[in-house]
């Protein structure tokens, strides 16, 4: 390869022209594995029998992962708080949950559970 062609390939991929695949709209942000995203992963134990129910919200597996918005850890924090919340229509499907968060590849307050395992909304298995 001529050497004033190399140049200009570098320069095309450098600026990025050559960098996004074919049909990539320049427009749309590349997601970040880390550097402000917020992940909120969850956990949930079912009510006696009602693994597939309480596990639908996860495609059917017991632990997930969602994408929160927040722009700063404690706003990744509050949003872990809030996926805490079992509603009523829920609550003899879930027994409880465990809900961590990442900010930024990090965990948010070391790694902490974010539902008290004393929550009203918890333990409301029929009997």
């Amino acid at each position: 390869m001529h050497w004033g062609m190399s140049r200009s390939l570098l320069a095309l991929a450098l600026t990025g022209i050559l960098a996004a695949p074919a049909g990539a709209d320049a427009k749309k942000p590349v997601p970040k594995a880390s550097g402000g995203s917020c992940v909120i992963k969850v956990t949930r134990t079912a009510c006696p029998g009602k693994e597939k129910e309480s596990y639908s919200k996860c495609n059917g597996k017991q632990s997930c992962d969602s994408e929160a918005s927040a722009a700063t850890a404690e706003d990744c924090a509050a949003a872990a708080v809030k996926a805490c919340e079992n509603v009523p229509d829920r609550q003899s499907v879930t027994k409880s949950k465990v809900i961590t968060a990442l900010f930024g590849g990090k965990p948010v307050e070391s790694g902490k559970n974010f539902c008290a395992h004393d929550r009203p909304d918890f333990n409301k298995c029929s009997k």
